[in-house]
């Protein structure tokens, strides 16, 4: 293999500026305009929560904008590629480059560096910015949006705190930390070893434990159950804290990757249902970003071919099939919830079907 095949020349840096400068173009102009239409969207709810201009700006805005470039980074991506590929082919600067020597795969050369580029910073955005940025925008979506508090409405929760250990809730209620039913099991061999039951386990912050009320503690551990102890109040410390009940679906947006990691694993412990939302979320931060070869190569073989009418064709359909990408990216998350595929195969099907797409795109693509 010739090393010179892979040295950056003039055209390189030609196509390279180009992809670049256009992709933060369209970026800029795009948050500039959704920023517009959420402040529209969402103006009488700062007023009405007395939302502080510093708070709006730095706690939400700034943290909206990482959170939405990833998000949508497919779309930018496209139709940053559609659009000024487009324009050098109308410009006949394509047919110029290939007929000068240049191959139309060594072509590629520069709008993979530049797409290698836009996926590093989709990479970094995911495992080191976006999560921190989550976790201060929704707090802000929480105190000053509507509809955005949460409640937790779930019934009958159960989770395994540890090997052996087992806690069964009823309901709980955010109004004042409380979980109502509460009973714990120690189980060993099968067998039931001791249960704790009470009518209620109130969250203490102070001693960072549950304080139960009208409990009871009975051992199974011989033949004949046997009540150990009871009465009307006692504190106790187990491995389940208050964060358990307030984690939602999207609250693991806010965690970074190895917090995320450590969560996959205790849900998988306790058997906790939730585990598919993390899986989503691990497994996506690495597929958006791995979509920009796809698409980019998608692009060059649509819009590398001048066409009569200009970029608009080429523009309507890179939009298309962007969409069509995000789409599909979301729709795949159902697969995972409805246990159809594994959460890794779901996440990255998209990847998948479309390289097979670019790759019959690339194959007829004018050379």
């Amino acid at each position: 293999m010739n090393l010179n095949t892979f040295r950056i020349r003039l055209l390189d840096r030609y196509i390279i500026r180009k992809f670049i400068g256009t992709f933060f173009v369209a970026l800029l102009l795009i948050i500039v305009i959704v920023i517009i239409f959420d402040i529209s969207e969402k103006i009488d709810d700062f007023v009405d929560k007395e939302a502080t201009l510093h708070a709006i700006i730095f706690d939400y805005y700034l943290n909206f904008i990482p959170y939405f470039i990833n998000m949508f980074s497919p779309l930018f991506v496209f139709i940053t590629v559609i659009f000024f590929t487009s324009k050098l082919a109308g410009n006949s600067e394509i047919i110029a480059m290939l007929s000068g020597g240049v191959s139309f795969g060594r072509l590629m050369y520069p709008y993979f560096l530049s797409a290698l580029f836009i996926a590093l910073m989709s990479l970094s955005l995911n495992l080191f910015v976006i999560p921190s940025a989550n976790e201060r925008r929704l707090a802000f979506e929480e105190q000053y949006i509507k509809g955005q508090k949460f409640y937790n409405t779930n019934r009958n929760i159960h989770y395994q705190i540890a090997p052996g250990e087992f806690v069964y809730v009823e309901s709980f209620s955010t109004w004042n930390n409380t979980a109502y039913k509460f009973t714990l099991e120690s189980i060993e061999d099968s067998h039931l070893v001791s249960k704790l039951s009470a009518e209620s386990a109130a969250w203490d912050s102070v001693s960072g434990g549950w304080r139960l009320k009208n409990y009871v503690i009975r051992d199974y551990s011989t033949s004949r159950q046997r009540i150990v102890a009871q009465g009307k109040e006692m504190d106790t410390v187990i491995r389940l804290n208050l964060a358990d009940f307030y984690r939602r679906e999207n609250t693991v947006e806010t965690l970074t990757y190895n917090e995320l990691n450590d969560l996959i694993d205790m849900q998988r412990m306790r058997g906790d249902s939730m585990v598919k939302y993390s899986l989503i979320e691990k497994h996506t931060r690495f597929a958006v970003p791995f979509s920009a070869f796809i698409l980019t190569l998608i692009g060059v073989s649509l819009s590398s071919k001048k066409r009569r009418g200009g970029i608009g064709l080429n523009l309507g359909v890179g939009i298309a099939l962007s969409f069509s990408y995000i789409l599909f990216l979301r729709f795949s998350q159902m697969f995972v919830i409805t246990d159809t595929l594994p959460p890794w195969l779901a996440m990255w099907l998209p990847n998948i079907l479309y390289a097979v797409i670019a790759a019959v795109l690339y194959r007829i693509a004018p050379k």
